[in-house]
């Protein structure tokens, strides 16, 4: 989705160069123009979320820039492998995507505009955060440690950069993980029965970010239509 917003954007403005200099440059690199996530499904003040709810699911999966995808995958490939191993790939896309979600819903709730995966990332943090909560093991206390690091980085961009940083997304996405930790079990499915549950759980998952991103096309057309 990076790769088709930005030939979209230089096919709209052409091969532009970094803009400013310093850490503006840097941030703005390989930026992706605001009419181009409109298009692909960035998520809107409420209201507007609500009349086309998909886009709730599709901002999730755009970014900005290639400083933002880069940062966001960078922390994704560090939480993302424990998650899936503990609860399997099916419950995993379920929980990235949830959580997500959760995070556009507080940030649209306040009337932002907001894009990327961070909000889920943080969801993932929280669902960790919940797990290791009131355990002992130094596993878990090392986990944890871990956890509170990424979160104070996090934080600490937030607030430096909070201009183009969505805070109320990563809030939503981390309540929404931390209250899947406190009632999903923290296992992978181990019976027949749990197996055919996550599974279906996963599948349902990936139809609605099909179902999602087909909706953005049709809007898209009707729109060029008219």
């Amino acid at each position: 989705m990076y790769g088709l917003s930005l030939l979209w954007t230089i096919r709209l403005n052409g091969l532009q160069a970094p803009a400013g200099g310093g850490l503006g440059a840097l941030f703005s690199f390989g930026g992706i123009d605001g009419r181009v996530l409109l298009r692909l499904g960035e998520s809107l003040p409420f209201g507007l979320n609500l009349q086309q709810p998909w886009r709730f699911v599709t901002a999730v999966f755009l970014h900005g820039s290639i400083l933002h995808i880069a940062f966001n995958m960078w922390v994704l490939m560090d939480i993302g492998p424990q998650i899936e191993e503990l609860y399997g790939s099916p419950r995993y896309v379920f929980i990235y995507v949830l959580t997500g979600i959760g995070g556009y819903v507080l940030s649209s709730f306040f009337g932002y505009n907001s894009v990327g995966g961070s909000g889920a990332l943080l969801g993932l943090i929280g669902l960790l955060l919940a797990i290791t909560t009131g355990r002992r093991s130094a596993g878990m206390q090392m986990l944890r440690a871990a956890l509170i690091r990424w979160l104070i980085y996090i934080a600490v961009l937030g607030f430096i950069f909070r201009g183009g940083t969505d805070n109320l997304a990563h809030l939503g996405g981390l309540v929404t993980g931390f209250l899947l930790g406190k009632v999903m079990a923290d296992r992978a499915p181990i019976s027949p029965e749990e197996r055919k549950q996550a599974y279906l759980l996963g599948w349902i998952t990936a139809l609605v970010v099909i179902a999602s991103f087909g909706a953005m096309v049709l809007w898209n057309l009707r729109a060029f239509r008219g």
